[in-house]
């Protein structure tokens, strides 16, 4: 049987900054619960900068070579034998299982319980740069936190890719938002709905900011611990970008001695979060067609929009991962595969 090639950037080998190789790499396999989603663009995420670094290693054991990307928008061109929701022709969105990415890719391979409908209202890159920020945004604010009406959240990082998504959903929840950012972002977080912004390159965000319920960390351990400055008692800090728990260990199925590590890697902020009677807990967000949904009828109903700062071609998705590693993206950056 003959094998189809599509064109993908993938990793060889695990390498800090290395670039992805052009390749030419087998059709992934359709599977009874799959759909085949003809790529029409592909989300960059520092998730995949980090993955090419080898930061994910230990949790996440890809076989390599590895196809990079985790956020996809494009058309389904085949349905597996159990799939009933989706046909081909379908204009859908996805951000696939840790275990099965690749969209820096013609084709991509995903569970249809991991898709949704692309928002009618969105062209194919704009809804490429949804599904991991704001899945992650809901997984933090909705499902972690239990956002209500009428509490205060902090989130950091306000014009990234997580946070100007975080900052819209938050409002929507009926949340007090303040938001960290520089000065250059100011305007855009305040157009998002922030209600105070704190301008890290002038002041200190722990010495403005007090009796907060829900702080969302994006950024490095200094900005974690003080964090903790801000919350109220009874308060819950979540970070996404660690340290990782022994709940996180235990979800990902990780053996006893990597729980063992993880248990180690966060005990300083949990046990200085205790002595607070702050709650602390890691979120490595995952695939789930159901929330998308929910972030459709929102998207749709101009509750939430994306935020896009580039778009690059296909052939300089490297291009596109080394701006991405600059931090300095207003929102999203996508590739336009196709």
């Amino acid at each position: 049987m003959k094998v189809s090639l599509m064109k993908s950037f993938l990793i060889d080998r695990y390498a800090k900054g290395g670039a992805l190789r052009l390749s030419e790499s087998p059709e992934p396999e359709l599977r009874v619960n799959d759909v085949m989603v003809e790529i029409r663009a592909a989300g960059v995420n520092l998730l995949d900068n980090k993955i090419r670094d080898g930061e994910f290693k230990l949790i996440l054991p890809y076989r390599l070579p590895l196809v990079l990307g985790n956020d996809v928008a494009g058309v389904v061109v085949r349905v597996g034998a159990n799939v009933r929701q989706f046909k081909p022709g379908d204009e859908v969105y996805a951000r696939p299982a840790q275990d099965r990415i690749g969209t820096f890719a013609e084709y991509i391979a995903v569970d249809a319980t991991d898709v949704a409908m692309k928002p009618t209202n969105l062209t194919m890159e704009e809804a490429a740069s949804m599904p991991l920020v704001a899945l992650t945004a809901w997984q933090v604010l909705v499902d972690k936190a239990k956002l209500r009406r009428g509490q205060k959240v902090l989130i950091h990082a306000g014009s990234g890719g997580v946070g100007t998504i975080a900052i819209q959903l938050a409002k929507h929840l009926g949340a007090y938002v303040a938001t960290t950012t520089s000065t250059a972002n100011v305007a855009l977080v305040k157009s998002l709905g922030a209600d105070v912004v704190v301008d890290y390159k002038k002041d200190d965000f722990e010495k403005v900011l007090k009796g907060y319920d829900v702080v969302l960390n994006s950024l490095g351990k200094d900005t974690l611990e003080k964090s903790l400055a801000v919350l109220k008692p009874g308060g819950k800090l979540i970070s996404i970008s660690g340290p990782p728990d022994p709940d996180f260990a235990r979800q990902n199925g990780s053996g006893w001695l990597l729980r063992q590590v993880m248990r180690l890697l966060s005990s300083g902020i949990r046990r200085k979060s205790k002595r607070r009677s702050i709650s602390y807990s890691f979120l490595f967000m995952t695939a789930n067609g159901g929330q998308l949904e929910e972030i459709t009828s929102l998207i749709e109903a101009g509750v939430i929009r994306p935020v896009i700062d580039r778009v690059f071609p296909f052939e300089r998705t490297n291009e596109a991962l080394d701006y991405v590693e600059t931090g300095r993206a207003k929102g999203k950056v996508v590739v336009s595969v196709r």
